[in-house]
């Protein structure tokens, strides 16, 4: 049986993740590949959530990362706290290269049980 839509509404307002992350390869179930060092140094970033509606959340900020040099960002992460926590999925995004030390900026995160 399928989920109603306001089923899916409230189990995304209780899932919103508060961290996010950056992984160079597939974090796979547990949070694996997470980018680290730097100056200044990588650390995950706090996320916000509009309410869902639809079946679907929508980030409402947009985080910004600081990425070592001779780093890939292939994956953003979600966890439930900024160091440690549980890692709660992953998102594939467009590779981007850092041949030196720069930033990512998360433009967009959604969450979508519908699909």
């Amino acid at each position: 049986m399928p989920y109603s839509t306001l089923g899916k509404n409230l189990m995304l307002d209780a899932l919103a993740p508060a961290y996010a992350s950056l992984h160079s390869a597939d974090p796979g179930d547990n949070g694996a590949n997470e980018i680290s060092g730097g100056s200044p140094a990588y650390a995950r970033k706090a996320i916000t959530w509009g309410s869902a509606s639809g079946g679907a959340i929508d980030s409402s900020n947009q985080p910004v990362f600081d990425v070592p040099a001779s780093t890939s960002v292939m994956y953003v992460g979600f966890w439930t706290a900024v160091t440690g926590g549980t890692f709660l999925g992953a998102a594939q995004v467009t590779q981007e290269d850092f041949t030196n030390q720069g930033t990512y900026t998360l433009t967009d995160a959604d969450l979508d049980l519908n699909g």
